[in-house]
């Protein structure tokens, strides 16, 4: 469990090196904020939070499987992930920001990631 990154993550570089590619300059893990977004544009009053499909339990997902051991242990500890993010992106919302999530699974395939990043840059864009 030690040697699982919590930051800088493959997919977390993948997004950032994107987004810094499209003329995008950001904060990254805001500590000012609730969440510690992975991804803070302050100009567009936006946050970004990529989430692993396991950690965070993603449902739906071909990625996101129980673990067989320990079961009762890992749902209680993916529900209440689940539950915070929520709650997290709830307060973020209050505060007037404009929340975005990417998840694990629509990075893998390359046809898949180029859409999900185009349109992720699109929502950011689409300031009302």
């Amino acid at each position: 469990m030690s040697s699982i990154k919590g930051k800088d993550t493959k997919v977390e570089l993948l997004v950032r090196r994107y987004l810094f590619r499209q003329g995008f300059r950001y904060r990254i893990h805001d500590s000012h904020l609730m969440g510690h977004p992975d991804v803070v544009l302050p100009k567009y009053h936006a946050v970004v939070f990529i989430n692993g499909c396991f950690w965070h339990g993603h449902e739906g997902c071909p990625y996101y499987k129980a673990p067989k051991n320990n079961t009762s242990f890992w749902e209680q500890k993916i529900e209440k992930n689940r539950e915070r993010d929520k709650r997290i992106s709830q307060s973020l919302l209050d505060q007037g920001w404009r929340v975005f999530v990417v998840w694990e699974c629509e990075l893998r395939k390359r046809d898949v990631r180029e859409a999900t990043l185009q349109g992720l840059v699109n929502e950011i864009w689409d300031v009302d």
